[in-house]
């Protein structure tokens, strides 16, 4: 059985933006309300952050900064996942030496990959980084259901420590 890393209530944080970027200022307010409220974790950069509309150069600096700010006093998990397998490893790699607790991965989008390389994806992934990861599955945004035999292989993998389930 694996151990338990994250539990209770995470919040999956908007990223806030003005016309010329990211607001780091209302960020830092987003997660200092989050951590004041007690909440048990911060989800950065997934589907609520607008990580499909950021730019990789986007998603490190509001990492980072949230790693910064949140200064220990709760986990915070980086949606590091898209739908280029190197991509994704030098961004979790990234995130990794920045001082993040875990990752959450969701399925390749656009591609239509099969199965197979579901799990071709993910197992590469996971060698390349320590970190606890968290597969997403949404197929309403990526076209692409985690099917429970693919889950079943995947939990295999030590650090492949539990899923987002969005698919109804």
């Amino acid at each position: 059985m694996k151990k338990v890393l994250f539990k209770g209530c995470g919040t999956a944080l908007v990223t806030p933006f003005t016309n010329d970027g990211i607001n780091f200022e209302e960020l830092r307010k987003l997660i200092e309300f989050q951590i004041l409220e007690g909440i048990d974790s911060l989800i950065i950069c997934g589907t609520t952050g607008e990580s499909s509309t950021m730019s990789w150069e986007e998603k490190k600096s509001v990492i980072e900064f949230s790693v910064k700010i949140a200064n220990g006093r709760v986990p915070i998990i980086a949606g590091t996942g898209g739908n280029n397998t190197k991509e994704v490893i030098k961004l979790s790699k990234y995130t990794e030496s920045v001082g993040v607790d875990g990752l959450l991965l969701v399925t390749p989008y656009y591609n239509k990959t099969t199965q197979k390389g579901l799990i071709a994806h993910f197992t590469e992934i996971a060698k390349n980084v320590s970190l606890p990861i968290i597969l997403y599955n949404v197929p309403s945004r990526t076209g692409l259901n985690i099917e429970p035999e693919t889950c079943l292989e995947l939990s295999k993998i030590s650090n492949i420590v539990g899923i987002k389930e969005a698919s109804r």
